[in-house]
């Protein structure tokens, strides 16, 4: 493999191509288990048989810093997509909708559950004992289910090839539960990253397809905020904190 064409940088990981072949060069501080965990992640994905990267190879490189091999998928992500052709946005999020709900019929019972990560999450928050308390009761409440739930399923982790093949990317936080988890967590990167109003339509899009109602996922919000809030991104701090506010006390 050679590392000397690189294509993205990350705080945590730098990601070179070569070929037909991407690998992620992860920083010497990122942990080993996390990173084997990630590749496992994938490679269970895999089985299914949605279109996603197929895991190369996971190496430990002479210098000390772990690496994962995989699939180079060619084309642009639904996020530049979306930028580059505003007036299609409809069209795109429909799609992207369509995606997700695919991933969400299929089983990978050997990932980790949904619930006992947001549970590790929300211990894992600066947030007082007494709302800890309530998103826990929050979660516990909420049905328990199996669906494959991608974690972080935004229009950047899309790509799109020239044929119009819709590739999955990113499976580092993949875990099985409620997929309206999984929703609320998408329309909470749209809140951040796109605004309120592709945020709302992308959730209408998502509860009239799976006819969900919209309560049901919104109920998630407070926890997927306090999950999020475990990053400890500055700029997100008051953003989170209004949704975790809205867990109402009994």
């Amino acid at each position: 493999m050679k590392l000397d064409n690189v294509i993205a940088t990350r705080p945590d990981k730098t990601i070179y191509r070569d070929g037909d072949v991407i690998i992620k060069v992860f920083a010497k501080d990122k942990s080993k288990a996390d990173v084997l965990n990630e590749a496992l992640n994938q490679s269970r994905v895999e089985e299914t048989g949605l279109q996603i990267p197929r895991i190369l190879d996971v190496k430990c490189l002479d210098d000390g810093r772990w690496s994962i091999a995989m699939d180079y998928i060619s084309g642009k992500t639904l996020s530049q997509l979306m930028a580059e052709n505003p007036a299609k946005t409809d069209e795109y999020l429909n799609m992207f909708v369509d995606l997700q709900l695919k991933m969400h019929t299929q089983k990978v019972p050997l990932l980790n559950k949904l619930k006992d990560k947001m549970t590790r999450k929300i211990s894992e928050t600066n947030l007082s004992a007494t709302v800890r308390y309530e998103l826990n009761v929050r979660l516990e409440s909420m049905p328990k289910h199996t669906k494959l739930c991608h974690g972080d399923f935004n229009p950047s982790n899309v790509i799109i090839r020239e044929d119009g093949q819709a590739f999955i990317i990113d499976w580092a936080h993949a875990t099985q539960g409620n997929a309206s988890a999984d929703a609320a967590r998408t329309y909470l990167m749209f809140s951040l990253n796109n605004g309120k109003e592709i945020a709302d339509k992308y959730l209408k899009i998502f509860c009239d397809k799976s006819d969900t109602a919209k309560q049901y996922v919104t109920k998630w919000l407070p926890i997927v905020a306090a999950s999020q809030s475990v990053k400890g991104k500055p700029e997100e701090k008051e953003f989170l904190a209004k949704w975790i506010d809205v867990v109402e006390y009994e």
